[in-house]
């Protein structure tokens, strides 16, 4: 049986293999599911750095996320800095940016990228989504990509999301939501949890947890359903579950949502 414990360990092994990985050339994907078929380019973003990219997103959250000059910016999961590098590009040098994440090695990766590129104003913290590492009302934008799916506890994260913000504040995320009924074999597969797809709740039930949390003026920016080639699919999917995935009965979408601290 997963328990919060277990999919925190899950996911702290697995992402941090990847930044290890990556350090020494290899690649990110990894069975059951390659994360990287999620992922949108940056190369073309303003403060984009290759060596952060390690194509585990699945939007791009800070395109939309109305970031200003001098603001303070928090990135939930940050990993290798990817999502702060490109918006501390947003901040300028008055601004700040906060990256949180969960497993060390990210971490360090993400510390030794900005070093590399001679950042002041970019702090990666080691810390959870459920219980952030910061205080009350001392963000001004949140952005997060591909990470809240693979939090167990949704309803806490958004509510840690809600308290850094500033009043006034707002948040854009991307995340994975499913549509449909997943079989119930996938969603108790605690690799598939860890690999972006189990732990995606609904499209329905994630707009419900983030209004629950308190935020208005919530929108959907952007949606771009997920579409996984044949073997893919057939490494998690059983022949019959891949005619109902091709027929629409269920499957994924990424999503990028806005919304706004009163």
């Amino acid at each position: 049986m997963q328990t919060d414990e277990t999919i925190k360990q899950a996911v702290r092994e697995r992402y941090g293999k990847i930044a290890v990985q990556s350090d020494s050339g290899c690649g990110c994907g990894c069975e059951p599911v390659d994360e990287t078929a999620f992922s949108e380019d940056y190369s073309q973003l303003q403060g984009y750095a290759a060596d952060a990219d390690l194509g585990l997103g699945c939007g791009l959250p800070t395109e939309f996320a109305q970031i200003h000059a001098g603001d303070i910016v928090l990135d939930l999961g940050s990993g290798a800095g990817n999502d702060c590098f490109v918006a501390r590009s947003m901040v300028g040098e008055k601004g700040k940016v906060i990256g949180v994440d969960m497993t060390d090695d990210m971490i360090l990766k993400a510390r030794h990228n900005a070093v590399q590129l001679g950042y002041s104003n970019v702090e990666f913290k080691l810390g959870e989504i459920e219980a952030l590492p910061l205080s009350d009302n001392s963000v001004d934008v949140v952005v997060s990509n591909c990470v809240m799916n693979l939090v167990s506890d949704k309803k806490k994260a958004f509510a840690e999301t809600f308290r850094v913000l500033k009043s006034k504040g707002h948040f854009s995320i991307s995340d994975i939501v499913i549509n449909g009924d997943l079989p119930k074999r996938i969603q108790e597969d605690l690799s598939l949890y860890v690999g972006c797809v189990s732990g995606a709740i609904s499209h329905e039930s994630y707009l419900q947890t983030i209004r629950e949390a308190g935020f208005t003026k919530i929108r959907v920016q952007k949606e771009r359903k997920i579409s996984l080639s044949a073997a893919q699919l057939a490494k998690f999917l059983t022949p019959d579950e891949i005619e109902e995935h091709n027929r629409g009965e269920f499957g994924a979408s990424s999503i990028t949502v806005y919304a706004e601290k009163s």
